[in-house]
């Protein structure tokens, strides 16, 4: 490899890394949060299961309160909703 190479080589190093992390501020600006899991979100989907071709139930969280939903064709509708889950601790479970 001559210095053309090398400087050619790190010079595409440096503007990869350089639109990478423009890209993450990009990002922090504009409102997606940066990383995902990055902050605590009030909002989660648990888990999600395919009723059919054009039907979906979403289990989703808010605010530690979890809510049974179908979304389909004609929109959205609630299902059920659950209080949050007791936290247990290793001492609570431990005899």
């Amino acid at each position: 490899m001559d210095v053309i190479e090398l400087t050619r080589y790190f010079g595409a190093l440096a503007l990869v890394l350089a639109l990478v992390g423009a890209a993450l501020i990009a990002m922090k600006k504009f409102g997606t949060g940066g990383l995902p899991g990055g902050k605590n979100r009030r909002l989660a989907v648990v888990e999600s299961l395919g009723l059919g071709g054009r039907h979906r139930l979403y289990l989703v969280r808010c605010d530690g309160t979890e809510h049974l939903i179908v979304i389909g064709p004609q929109g959205a509708t609630t299902v059920g909703e659950a209080p949050p889950l007791p936290k247990f601790q290793l001492q609570d479970i431990a005899p």
